[in-house]
């Protein structure tokens, strides 16, 4: 009898020995921001689940003896369904592409799961990333974290929310001009758009080689920083560069500061006095003719070489498709609109390279120019000029300051120019509107001060908090 028992004692050790991720913190994370993810459904921040995956990878690392070698150990992520992962949809957010399942990862994706990333699923975003809203007729439209009713910002929506809602601990989302900044300002969590190229763009479906991006977010700096090293495979996860003992920052009022909403205003005031409080010198300066240079830019780029990159997407997703079936199985009407008129009536060549030859030249001389010659360490502006509005109605058109406003441009306006010079640019929350919706402030850094920006971001985060 006793020697039953003992040998029942040894067997049940045995098995738990065997079996630690039964009882393993890493898988309980993951089962619980899936049981979240059921629970906010209807906010539609995911496309796709990869909930087998991701408890299976927790399981794998949970069982790993080289977790001080893994910089991103355990941390989920919840990637944009523009960013391939082998043996997962990818569907750029279009129903006709909804089948395709690449064979090879993204760079970025092998560079976090070599990491010792979790990949938690695909999320929602603005249909072919081509919008700021995330009101995606094909998967439903994205919900705001905060508040239902309201947009959760695009094109990386899905990634923002999901973050927001506790559905992963951070993500990527990709930014061409804004689309990871503007949902992770108007869902109070951190997005940084990098110097353009310092991430890998392979295995990302783009809509423009010049200006497309990976864009890191998570709920704080520290975490999008840890990010941001793996991503640009540098050996930085655990360090940051220090901030220089007396930081000047530019504030350029005239443009960026143009018809703020009353709660975007009192927001940057806030943050002024802190700044100002805390040491900082605040240099207020202007950026020559930034508007004009912006506007000779962005959308000549953009839209000339989204009409190059579409054909091979759909080879590649969709053999067999044609363009014109591809453009009439779009779901959302602006994209619709946006996409037919790169077939009716094309960019012009000569259009297209001004713009690439001379036009952003110039805009990347004026931002190279205003911080040396302000000795400007980065420069602040607000990062949309109010907070998210309703998803019903807002599709063309919102109400600024008792004015309509048209939505896209309104709420690119401040995070397009850093985009289109390629310069490095971080969104950090700064407190919430009346309604209790998240409003958030932008801080751009001259190229390749990538990891100076995080530190100075860090650093403005903790003074406003």
């Amino acid at each position: 009898m006793i020697r039953k028992i003992i040998g029942s004692l040894i067997a049940l050790l045995a098995g738990c020995a065997a079996s630690p991720q039964m009882d393993s913190p890493l898988v309980d994370k993951v089962e619980m921001q899936l049981a979240r993810a059921d629970k906010f459904d209807s906010h539609h921040a995911y496309i796709y689940l990869a909930r087998q995956q991701a408890i299976a990878t927790a399981k794998k690392l949970s069982t790993s003896k080289a977790k001080e070698n893994l910089p991103l150990f355990g941390m989920t992520l919840a990637i944009k369904d523009n960013i391939e992962i082998a043996g997962m949809p990818n569907s750029v957010g279009h129903k006709l592409l909804e089948n395709y399942q690449p064979a090879t990862d993204a760079t970025v994706i092998q560079r976090v799961k070599d990491a010792g990333a979790i990949i938690m699923g695909k999320t929602n975003l603005h249909e072919l990333t081509y919008g700021i809203t995330s009101n995606n007729s094909a998967f439903g439209a994205v919900a705001n974290a905060h508040n239902i009713d309201k947009f959760a910002g695009g094109s990386s929506g899905g990634t923002a929310v999901a973050i927001a809602l506790g559905l992963a601990d951070a993500g990527l989302g990709t930014d061409t001009g804004g689309s990871a900044r503007i949902p992770a300002a108007l869902n109070g969590i951190v997005g940084f758009r990098p110097t353009t190229g310092r991430y890998p763009n392979a295995g990302m479906n783009m809509i423009s080689t010049t200006r497309d991006t990976v864009g890191p977010m998570a709920k704080d700096v520290a975490t999008v920083a840890r990010l941001d090293a793996v991503l640009a495979d540098e050996k930085l996860a655990h360090e940051e560069k220090s901030v220089p003992g007396k930081l000047r920052i530019g504030v350029p009022k005239s443009y960026f500061y143009d018809n703020l909403s009353a709660d975007v205003t009192k927001g940057m005031e806030r943050v002024f006095k802190a700044l100002a409080d805390s040491g900082v010198e605040l240099v207020v300066a202007d950026i020559n003719n930034i508007g004009e240079l912006n506007d000779q830019v962005g959308f000549p780029i953009v839209l000339f070489e989204t009409r190059q990159l579409l054909p091979s997407l759909i080879k590649r997703a969709n053999p067999g498709l044609s363009l014109d079936d591809f453009i009439e199985g779009i779901s959302s009407p602006d994209v619709k609109g946006i996409v037919s008129s790169l077939v009716t009536t094309p960019i012009p060549e000569d259009v297209y390279r001004k713009a690439i030859d001379s036009s952003r030249p110039k805009l990347q001389s004026a931002y190279a120019t205003y911080f040396h010659t302000h000795q400007l360490d980065a420069l602040i502006v607000p990062a949309t000029p109010l907070a998210a509005q309703n998803i019903s109605g807002s599709d063309e058109t919102i109400m600024l300051n008792g004015n309509a406003a048209p939505t896209f441009p309104t709420f690119i306006r401040n995070t397009d120019p850093s985009s289109n010079a390629g310069i490095p640019s971080l969104v950090i929350p700064m407190g919430t509107n009346f309604e209790g919706l998240p409003i958030a402030l932008q801080l751009d850094g001259p190229v390749d001060s990538d990891r100076k920006l995080l530190a100075i971001g860090k650093h403005v985060e903790a003074l406003i908090k």
